[in-house]
This record gives structure tokens, C-alpha cells and sequence, in this order.
């Protein structure tokens, strides 16, 4: 059955190097249906088929900067008291080992691409589309405040379980991570969303409540 004919599953994945790879939450009907972990990115996008999710949110950055320099979308979230690494342009980030988890998000939003149309700043989901976002951006947007990252574990645990997800079974920050994601996949699919950012170097996308 088609995501277009029933409740519709989204996705949200953390990217992580090498050795720590890729976490991912599904979330159906508002509850969290499956979780997931791969090194591989094409496994990951394996996953994300076979449960024909509708939209899948990327902790990670969807483009390079042009510039060398911060993208627009981490100067709009710094102007707001949000920071994010600075994204480097291509060259920078593929040569750093610094970058590497930049790399693989790259990496999965390209094999992505033949799947799932990427995020253009407009709300036409007939197609099943990836995005960008920023989980410490996600939890500012949830609590209407600025959340200190220093206890980021437990407030965004909080966060969850406000927003009515059962995470007993997360054992890690990244499962937490991605189920932020995943409820911002949520969100723009309902409609009720904020962006960061422009078509050029990419949006970032979050709650709006």
C-alpha cells in the first residue's frame, strides 16, 4: 500500500563519522513504529523505502556552503541564540576529517535524491521529500525558549515525552536525536513549520508550535 493511501510514516535520521554511522526513528500516527542503525548509507536509504516513508528530516547539512563561510540558515538560527557548526564549502569539508559526518550526510541526501525530492522551501508533499534539520534547533522550538545543550540528553528526552512519543526504549542520544527529526517530519507535514535559510544553500527546517 502506497504512503498516499494510508497513515503516513516519516523519518528522521542522525548522521554520525564513520564509526558511528546512521540512526533513524519512524514515526506512524504520532508513535514511534520502528528504529534503525546502519554504518552504510545505502542501507539507510534501503530502510526509509521499504517503509515508503513520505518525508525523511536529515540531521545534517543538505548543502555546502558557497561561500566557505556560515550557510544563511546557521546565521539566521545564531541571530536567535541557536548555533550550529558552520558549514564549510565542498572542498573543505570533503578533504577534513573534522567534516566527516558532513560527508555522510551528503552522501545520503545524494542517494536520497533518486528517491525523495529535496526540501525547496515550498509545502507540495505529492512527492516523498528529505530535509534538513537541527535537533538543538528542534528542542529550542519545542520548549518556546532557548534549551541550554549542556543537559541536552535530558531535556530533549523531556521534550519527547511531551510531545507524546514513548522513548523508554532510546538508549542513546542519537535515537533521541532522530526522533527530534522525526517530529519535525511530522510537523511539516502537518503544516506547521519554520524554516531557515533559502533554495541557494539550503533550509533548515523546525516545529512551529
Amino acid at each position: 500500500m502506497s504512503h498516499r493511501d494510508s497513515v503516513p510514516i516519516v523519518v528522521g535520521v542522525d548522521v554520525g563519522g564513520a564509526k558511528k554511522g546512521f540512526h533513524a526513528v519512524a514515526l506512524r500516527d504520532g508513535q514511534v513504529s520502528e528504529k534503525f542503525a546502519t554504518l552504510d548509507s545505502t542501507e539507510m536509504v534501503e530502510w526509509c523505502r521499504k517503509l515508503d516513508a513520505s518525508l525523511v528530516g536529515i540531521d545534517a547539512p543538505c548543502c555546502w556552503s558557497c561561500t566557505g563561510r556560515a550557510r544563511s540558515c546557521e546565521r539566521e538560527l545564531a541571530s536567535e541564540g541557536i548555533h550550529a557548526f558552520a558549514t564549510p564549502s565542498q572542498s573543505i569539508g570533503e578533504s577534513n576529517k573534522f567534516y566527516r559526518w558532513m560527508h555522510n550526510g551528503a552522501s545520503l541526501y545524494q542517494l536520497l535524491s533518486f528517491h525523495y525530492k529535496l526540501f525547496d522551501g515550498t509545502h507540495s508533499l505529492s512527492t516523498p521529500v528529505s530535509f534538513e534539520t537541527f535537533p538543538q534547533a528542534v528542542a529550542c522550538a519545542l520548549a518556546g525558549t532557548i534549551v541550554p545543550a549542556k543537559h541536552k540528553s535530558r531535556d530533549r528526552r523531556r521534550l519527547l515525552r511531551e510531545a507524546g512519543l514513548s522513548i523508554d526504549s532510546f538508549t542513546n542520544i542519537d535515537m533521541v536525536d532522530a526522533a527530534l527529526c522525526a517530529l519535525t517530519a511530522q510537523h511539516l507535514l502537518k503544516g506547521t513549520f519554520k524554516t531557515y535559510g533559502d533554495a541557494t544553500e539550503g533550509f533548515i527546517v523546525v516545529p512551529k508550535i
